[in-house]
């Protein structure tokens, strides 16, 4: 009995012991590169179709001609433009290359395109065919029914392969042909890991790598003053390596931050894009979004978008899959409006379009694609054996015309395509011309080509591509980096779509001005982590995110050292309002203008005044018994000592220097000592006098006005002593206290222009003055027995009394205010007063009353009896002794009016 085996590749008559060990081979060839069974691949229905174009060298052709089918179906819809029109641009170029004198001379290139349905795995199946001539099979023990060996058709041999479309499917065809040394060119695969020669060396392509796209998009970020973007990939070899070469770009040229990363998933699940976007908007200062992703996610993330109300919001820069296409964007205008996209540097072939609108159903029967295009692009039916009519469909004439009465728009690659498939015959060509020197065909060396020699000739080539931008390759394969940058516009334009805006040819040329976004706004949206800060704050940057930081004040008398850091102005400065710098304190002092001085003033002009009436009335009436009775040499130093105090005033408010620091030193104390170093001695003496006459009718010692005047000088001298000293151990000088007025807002910061004089140095200063004071109130309180029609005993008691009252109410209001923002002010104010008030009590006191006298009732101021201090002292013992027997009831008598010349 006889049986037949068939294969595609060879039929033989074969007893059926033997069986047919060819296909045995194949079938393990499947299933170490698949893991299919022919069977399976059969009962998919994916018997592989091709065009077959002959020649006299093959060139293989990979183009998604087919969408990818649903699961189960291994091909879906007929893909127009991505397929068709790539298919026919590699045709165009062989049939001008055919006809170029100059190329290629009597070689003929011939073709054997296959379709790889936009699947990997189905791509990897249909390029098998393209190594079947170069397996090695052995049919030695292969014989037929006459024991004749089989007649085995020898394979078309494919020298190099044009393709493939996507990355993924680039991936997976070139670990196959790199097995066989099958050089490739590919038209629109752009992964950066294609660039590694160690894996793809048989690999080049026509169209730049990822890495130079990724490189163009963030410059593009960089230039739009973004640095808080988010990322979208679509899972696989194209998304995946795209992303991650922006984010390796970015992370390298710094200051650029990932705000959200996400994949999509191949398959995703229903309200899976509805996730997508709100993890967008967990970062949503990261409006900016980097997307590299197929058209249908592009899609599909639009509509979620616009589903999220969130139109308007996200600014998408998309990589070259979205490119200038309107497909994805179809109905989502109004959200894709503002997205810039990158599209390899591409032009319309003219020649091109010119041979596509040309074709038709009886001019193009070697595209056996063609017919089920033309049904597509016209929606019309054609009646074929075997095929049901539609009756939803009208009937196809076969005369319609391309681009006429239907949309026709060149596709985006088909440039490329046609540069691929030169690239090849230039390779050849130049193969050629070093191995076949003078030969008018394919010589010896030449059959078969051999796939590294012609890899080498590809790496090598030079030329003017279809559009005149050179084509060639860099030592990876890849091609130069050239790019269009275009932005989708609405708004305000007479011609809606994309809009060319510049150009990236390893440097980024952008045309900010023809910009234009959301609404017709102009000015570029933000897209930034944290904005940037006002002058005046610092950085203080989120741990873990370089972009994103928090803005706080440098507050106090802090400035802004740098955009991270503030720093403490020197002492004697303030920070400037906007806190980038340092600024001089103002001085300032107690001017005479101010509120604070002209009381003070008022009052010692007032006294000073009434001091020199006194003076001036005294040394008028010098002899009258008055004041003689009232000790004219002490009364002067008295009245010299008030005026002195009076004086202090007008130099406490004087601007400070040198001069008058040193007069303060010296009158401040000095006022006051006098006046109560002359108070003390009289009422020491008077206490002596009376204390004295207790005992002894001999009058104490030392009461004459020369010892008077003497123990007055003596207790001055003290004073005048300790402040020679001071002046010695630190001679008088002016600071400036730069601490007493720096309140927390540093704007009311002022230096204070002072003498050198702290708080306690005023105290010291005083202390000697207010011991002879204290001293003064004993003697007074110890001379109130005294009668008061006998001496000054009295109203210099109540002198003291009043003087002390002051000075006690000074020492509060003094010190308390050491830590007021005007304590300068009421210091000087406080200390001022309360020396003119002293002042204004002794002279009250004691001379007034004198003076009024002096002045109204000159009858009373007539000499009386005179008595000599004997006299006084027995007088004085007697009246006590009265006094005493008037208190027991025993005795009455008169007062005996004294002789105050005493």
């Amino acid at each position: 009995m006889i049986s037949q085996c068939h294969t595609s590749q060879f039929c033989c008559r074969f007893s059926p012991p033997f069986g047919c060990h060819v296909k045995t081979l194949l079938r393990l060839l499947w299933m170490l590169f698949l893991g299919l069974s022919p069977e399976s691949w059969a009962q998919q229905g994916t018997q592989p179709h091709s065009i077959k174009i002959e020649g006299d060298i093959t060139l293989g052709g990979l183009f998604p001609v087919h969408s990818r089918g649903p699961a189960g179906v291994p091909c879906g819809e007929i893909k127009r433009e991505k397929g068709i029109h790539r298919m026919e641009a590699m045709l165009y170029a062989l049939d001008q290359i055919n006809s170029d004198p100059d190329l290629l001379p009597n070689i003929t290139l011939g073709a054997m395109v296959l379709d790889t349905c936009s699947r990997d795995t189905y791509a990897l199946e249909q390029s098998l065919t393209f190594v079947q001539a170069l397996i090695q099979k052995d049919n030695s023990d292969v014989r037929c029914s006459n024991n004749e060996p089989p007649i085995i058709p020898k394979p078309e041999r494919v020298v190099g392969v044009i393709g493939a479309s996507g990355s993924s499917v680039s991936i997976m065809v070139a670990n196959v042909l790199r097995l066989f040394a099958i050089p490739q060119i590919s038209y629109a695969s752009t992964a950066p890991e294609l660039s590694d020669k160690s894996r793809y060396e048989f690999f080049s392509r026509v169209v730049p790598p990822d890495s130079y796209q990724a490189q163009a998009m963030v410059d593009i970020v960089k230039a739009m003053g973004w640095n808080y973007v988010s990322t979208l990939a679509s899972e696989g070899n194209y998304g995946e390596s795209g992303v991650d070469a922006f984010l390796q770009i970015s992370r390298e040229a710094g200051g650029l931050c990932i705000g959200q990363s996400i994949k999509i998933p191949r398959e995703p699940k229903p309200g899976g894009f509805d996730k997508i976007i709100k993890r967008l908007m967990e970062t949503s200062n990261a409006r900016g979004v980097i997307i590299f992703a197929n058209e249908d996610d592009i899609r599909r993330v639009l509509e979620a978008a616009k589903r999220a109300n969130l139109t308007g919001h996200f600014l998408f820069v998309g990589s070259d899959s979205w490119g200038a296409k309107s497909s994805p964007i179809l109905d989502q205008e109004d959200v894709a409006e503002g997205a810039v996209t990158i599209l390899p540097k591409r032009a319309s072939i003219d020649g091109f379009d010119n041979y596509f609108t040309s074709r038709s159903l009886k001019n193009n029967r070697r595209n056996i694609w063609f017919a089920e295009y033309w049904e597509d692009d016209f929606k019309c039916k054609l009646t074929r054996p075997g095929i049901k009519y539609d009756l939803g469909r009208r009937k196809c004439t076969g005369e319609e015309k391309i681009a006429q009465e239907s949309q026709y728009e060149q596709e985006g690659k088909v440039q490329f395509v046609i540069d691929a498939v030169y690239a090849m015959a230039h390779a050849l060509h130049s193969m050629h011309l070093d191995l076949c020197p003078g030969s008018m065909g394919i010589c010896e060396k030449m059959d078969p080509v051999e796939g590294s020699q012609l890899l080498h000739y590809i790496r090598s080539v030079n030329f003017n591509g279809s559009a005149g931008t050179g084509v060639m390759f860099n030592e990876n394969g890849d091609a130069p980096g050239r790019y269009d940058i275009f932005q989708f516009q609405l708004s305000n334009t007479t011609n809606p779509g994309y809009r060319c805006i510049g150009q990236w040819t390893n440097n980024l040329r952008l045309n900010a001005e023809e910009m234009q976004w959301s609404g017709g706004d102009r000015a570029v949206p933000d897209s930034v982590c944290s904005f940037p800060c006002e002058l005046g704050e610092r950085k203080k940057m989120v741990k873990g995110v370089p972009c994103c930081w928090h803005c706080e004040l440098c507050d106090g008398y802090q400035y802004q050292l740098d955009e991270l850091n503030c720093d403490m102005c020197p002492f004697d400065m303030r920070p400037m309002p906007n806190r980038t710098g340092c600024r001089s304190t103002p001085i300032i002092k107690l001017e005479w203008s101010s509120p604070w001085a002209i009381i003070p003033v008022f009052l010692a002009v007032l006294g000073i005044l009434a001091t020199s009436g006194c003076i001036i009335t005294f040394i008028r009436f010098n002899d009258t018994p008055i004041v003689r009775a009232s000790g004219r040499e002490l009364s002067y130093v008295l009245l010299t000592g008030i005026f002195l105090i009076y004086l202090i005033t007008f130099l406490m408010i004087a601007e400070p220097s040198a001069p008058v620091c040193a007069f303060r030193r010296l009158l401040l104390g000095l006022g006051m000592c006098i006046t109560y170093s002359a108070m003390l001695t009289k009422t020491n003496r008077i206490y002596r006098i009376f204390e004295q006459g207790k005992k002894a009718v001999t009058p104490p010692p030392f009461i004459s006005p020369t010892s008077q005047l003497i123990i007055t000088f003596i207790l001055i001298g003290v004073q005048l002593l300790g402040i020679f000293i001071w002046f010695g151990v630190v001679p008088p000088h002016t600071i400036i206290d730069y601490e007493e007025q720096r309140p927390p807002n540093p704007e009311f910061a002022r230096g204070v222009l002072k003498c050198d004089m702290s708080d306690l140095a005023l105290v010291l200063c005083l202390s000697y003055s207010i011991v002879l004071m204290v001293t003064c109130t004993v003697y007074a309180i110890k001379s109130r027995g005294v009668p008061e029609t006998f001496n000054e005993a009295k109203p210099i008691g109540f002198t003291m009394y009043t003087t002390c009252i002051i000075w006690l109410a000074f020492v509060p209001i003094f010190f308390g205010t050491a830590q007021s923002t005007e304590k300068m002010f009421i210091q000087t104010t406080t200390l001022t007063v309360s020396m003119s008030l002293s002042a204004t009590v002794s002279l009250g006191m004691l001379y007034i009353p004198k003076v009024y006298v002096i002045i109204f009732q000159p009858e009373q101021n007539v000499q009386k009896r005179k008595r000599s201090s004997k006299a006084v002292a027995s007088t004085v013992t007697s009246q006590l002794s009265q006094k005493d027997d008037k208190q027991n009831g025993e005795s009455k008598s008169s007062a005996i009016v004294p002789d105050r010349s005493q």
